[in-house]
């Protein structure tokens, strides 16, 4: 089924006022049968965004708004294409028992979520991984070396796939290579496939599918999917679904990283990449 399964919004701080239908008339035009929005849900009620100007996620006075948008734009379109409401939550150290009354009162009203990893903890503070080239040089200082933010990243996408959070804990998990999106201007020193391999394999395990986001291609300091080629065909090897998603924050972003995907894909028909089961 040709679906594009994360999806940003007008909602998003940090993305365009680029209304609903844009997206939507888009996926239509370029025969999509399903959209999955997937907007940054209201971070913890007592957690503080670290990012400069605090835009990580939606306002929790923006989310009942959100629902009942896509909620009227799902029946009006309902012929022609197939509308998730979706969230993608942030899974933050400390903060799962918050996250989890998130989940426990949004849940019922969506039909898909993602777990994602972007806030990571060093000693008693935290920081946004993948906010900007800028403030990811910072962080080099502060957590001592490139390595050890990857490590860390690792590690706390690993307790997001294991951490208990009830019914509606997402069952796909997001962008599960983040740490690679400065990778050109700040190479870590040592391999992490290993890491990597290991957190597909707990994906199975868990019964995780992978986000196989588009996005990181189209950075000019990562230029490879998240996950990466090879990290993907090992996944599919073992049976862990791959469901394509842009990652789009404007309408103009709709199927970005696609066509890299499709050149790169040792699968036998590009269009597998965006099947959805």
């Amino acid at each position: 089924m040709k679906a594009d399964g994360h999806i940003h919004s007008p909602y998003c701080p940090h993305g365009s006022n680029d209304p609903f239908v844009s997206y939507i008339e888009w996926g239509i035009d370029h025969g999509l049968e399903e959209m999955t929005f997937t907007e940054h849900a209201p971070l913890p009620r007592h957690f503080t965004d670290p990012t400069p100007l605090q835009d990580s996620a939606m306002k929790p006075e923006d989310l009942q708004p959100y629902i009942k948008e896509l909620q009227a734009l799902k029946k009006e379109y309902r012929s022609a294409i197939n509308i998730h409401i979706g969230l993608e939550f942030d899974f933050i150290e400390g903060y799962e028992n918050e996250t989890k009354e998130w989940m426990d009162e949004i849940g019922p009203y969506l039909d898909d979520s993602i777990l994602s990893v972007h806030f990571l903890k060093n000693s008693d503070r935290y920081y946004c991984m993948d906010y900007s080239e800028e403030y990811f040089r910072t962080m080099i200082g502060e957590f001592g070396s490139v390595d050890n933010i990857y490590n860390c990243y690792y590690q706390t996408v690993s307790k997001s796939l294991l951490a208990d959070l009830g019914a509606y804990k997402p069952a796909r998990v997001g962008h599960i290579t983040l740490s690679h999106k400065f990778q050109l201007v700040y190479p870590p020193r040592q391999s992490f496939r290993q890491q990597e391999l290991e957190l597909i394999r707990l994906a199975k395990k868990m019964n995780f599918s992978l986000d196989y986001n588009g996005a990181g291609s189209m950075k000019p300091f990562c230029q490879e999917t998240y996950p990466p080629q090879p990290l993907a065909e090992e996944a599919l090897r073992l049976g862990v679904p791959l469901i394509y998603g842009s990652d789009a924050h404007c309408a103009a972003d709709l199927g970005q990283g696609y066509s890299e995907l499709a050149e790169r894909s040792q699968l036998s028909k590009p269009t597998d990449l965006w099947i959805k089961e």
